[in-house]
C-alpha cells in the first residue's frame, strides 16, 4: 500500500525525469510572479517571518494540535 507522501514523491521524481530540472525552475518563477501580483508588497514581510502563512488546517479549526 502506497501512502500519499510516497505517491507524491514518486510522481515528483517521474516529472523530474521526464521534464527535467528546468521545468521546476520555470514553474517556480511563474508561481512567484503570481504570488507577487496577488499580494503586492507582502513577499518581504513574509520572508522576514519565514515564509507565507499557511491556511488553517482542519485540525486547527477543530482545536487539535498539529503533529
Amino acid at each position: 500500500m502506497t501512502t500519499t507522501v510516497e505517491a507524491g514523491r514518486k510522481g515528483g521524481l517521474k516529472v523530474l525525469r521526464n521534464r527535467g530540472r528546468a521545468f521546476y525552475s520555470r514553474i517556480g518563477r511563474i508561481g512567484q510572479a503570481v504570488m507577487r501580483r496577488r499580494y503586492p508588497g507582502m513577499a518581504t514581510v513574509w520572508g522576514k517571518k519565514g515564509g507565507r502563512p499557511r491556511k488553517i488546517s482542519l485540525g486547527g479549526i477543530m482545536g487539535e494540535k498539529d503533529k
